[in-house]
């Protein structure tokens, strides 16, 4: 029986082919491409390894808190899924481009199952000219003596979204810092009412060429008012027009409301994202 090639560690030699890779898709590989940017592609100042399939790396996935297959076949993800397999999960979650996050969890679902959920149709969409329509002039970048008002709901929004609270199994502090990490890089943005944070919405990771929105949330006593609209609008516009970035992000195909609110906002879709959660 002839024998699939393996996935391998690539590594500082590689780093030429890896920006390659990136450039080819900046929307797709956001998430990988801005910590490659910021620390190269040695794993100790990455933070996860990147794995490479094939002599020009016709397959690539990033392996850390998350697992995020970036490009391949069934070939390169199924070499991809034996080496993540000969080792202990670290991974929370496979997330990327659909066709490779679903046939990945293919691979390693006997072992890794079940899933909490899986979700297999992710709009990926991105704006690149200015909103659509006007941003919320009261939405601004969070302060860092705010944590203490914002972590709330960013707590929220969290749990709703993944459905566990991320202060569970003793996260609280590592929670914690990550949301105050965000903030004093000035990528936390909200709107607050009487001390009280009615939206939300951070830059989850910025490339050169990208930033991808993450944590959107409105207050639930504040939804269908138009205010998670306008509010996503003023943070696009801070990628946009003062970052000169790509605005991107995704979002869950059986969440209606949000995706008439970004498509009103300006983005359109140029592709499909999936999420597996462990």
């Amino acid at each position: 029986m002839l024998k699939l090639a393996g996935a391998r560690l690539l590594e500082e030699r590689d780093a030429m082919l890896v920006r390659s890779v990136l450039d080819s898709a900046p929307v797709a590989t956001c998430m990988v491409a801005a910590r490659v940017e910021e620390a190269g592609i040695h794993p100790l100042r990455l933070g996860g390894e990147l794995w490479g399939y094939g002599s020009k790396l016709s397959g690539m996935c990033f392996s850390g808190a998350n697992l995020i297959p970036l490009r391949g076949g069934l070939d390169a993800m199924r070499a991809f899924a034996d080496r993540a397999l000969r080792r202990r999960r670290v991974c929370s979650s496979l997330v990327g481009p659909t066709e490779q996050v679903l046939a990945l969890w293919d691979e390693v679902a006997a072992e890794w199952g079940p899933a909490r959920e899986v979700r297999a149709e992710q709009p990926l969409m991105v704006l690149a000219e200015p909103p659509h329509i006007a941003p919320d002039p009261l939405v601004r970048q969070v302060r860092p003596d705010e944590l203490e008002r914002y972590l709330p709901a960013a707590i929220a929004m969290f749990t709703e979204e993944v459905g566990v609270d991320p202060r569970s199994d003793g996260g609280a502090a590592s929670y914690r810092a990550r949301v105050a990490d965000l903030i004093a890089s000035g990528r936390a943005f909200a709107r607050f009412e009487g001390g009280e944070v009615v939206f939300k919405a951070e830059i989850g990771a910025m490339s050169r060429s990208v930033g991808q929105i993450q944590g959107v949330w409105v207050h639930p006593d504040r939804r269908s008012t138009g205010l998670g609209t306008a509010g996503t609008a003023a943070v696009a516009d801070r990628l946009v027009s003062g970052l000169g970035r790509t605005a991107s992000l995704y979002v869950n195909d059986y969440n209606t409301a949000a995706r008439l609110a970004y498509r009103k906002v300006g983005f359109r879709r140029v592709g499909s994202f999936a999420t597996v959660l462990l």
